[in-house]
């Protein structure tokens, strides 16, 4: 990486490619998804290491259910075997978790586990570490009007208080501020459902490396990318735009 100057404050990664690493190798695409669970390990230690204040990552999307049975439920047991593993590193090194999307649609082992390291971690002040899990952006802005609607419709607030500010506060996603920088491993160059209201300046990185293989060098790489850009949010250079969130 070029300088610690101008670092991304909140990253977001897609996570692509675990399946295609397998497949290329003549495996089985559960077996690239466990090579996948040890790089979220690598990412979230390079994270921290970097000084990044915030870590989206994109684990399981609301549309990943429509999967084969058998990916799922490998997938749910990553899933878990994460949080069992990694709950010492995220507790003694002062790391916050959260989870967004649809929690309540996960195995009650998984959803047990996942409550409970959250809870257990609520008060950190290092790097937060969010999880996508059955989480889409479409999903999350309809949750959002769903909210707004209860809202007024019981006279808590009346339709001229709905605002770009007001809508944010209904995004979880946002809690830790818009992300500065989405990275998409894999090769593809599309979000997919990805932070879409938070997404809206966001510096975006594609990269060609399957999810497996992504390690340090390569997020070396996407800071350095974001680094040289100029962020001018719809206005001239050398504006800078207030940080929202925590």
């Amino acid at each position: 990486m070029g300088n610690d100057r101008n670092l991304p404050s909140h990253v977001g990664i897609i996570m692509d490619g675990n399946g295609r690493w397998a497949t290329n190798r003549g495996l089985d695409r559960t077996h690239g998804h466990r090579e996948g669970a040890a790089a979220v390990r690598r990412a979230v230690r390079t994270a921290r290491a970097k000084g990044l204040r915030a870590l989206t990552l994109y684990a399981f999307s609301e549309q990943n259910w429509g999967r084969p049975g058998s990916e799922v439920h490998a997938l749910m047991g990553l899933l878990q075997d994460f949080l069992v593993a990694e709950r010492d590193e995220i507790l003694g090194n002062g790391i916050r978790l959260r989870a967004i999307g649809n929690t309540s649609r996960l195995p009650m082992l998984a959803r047990s586990l996942l409550d409970g390291l959250v809870a257990a971690s609520k008060d950190n002040q290092g790097m937060t570490l969010t999880l996508a899990l059955s989480y889409g952006g479409q999903e999350e802005i309809v949750e959002a009007c769903r909210q707004l609607a209860i809202r007024v419709s019981n006279k808590e607030i009346d339709v001229s208080d709905i605002s770009v500010a007001a809508f944010r506060k209904e995004i979880p996603s946002l809690d830790v501020g818009e992300p500065d920088l989405i990275i998409r491993t894999g090769g593809d160059f599309r979000i997919s459902n990805f932070l879409l209201f938070g997404a809206a300046y966001a510096e975006l990185h594609f990269t060609d490396v399957l999810w497996p293989d992504f390690g340090e060098a390569d997020i070396d790489e996407a800071i350095a990318a974001f680094q040289k850009r100029e962020r001018r949010f719809g206005g001239v250079g050398g504006l800078h735009r207030p940080h929202h969130g925590a």
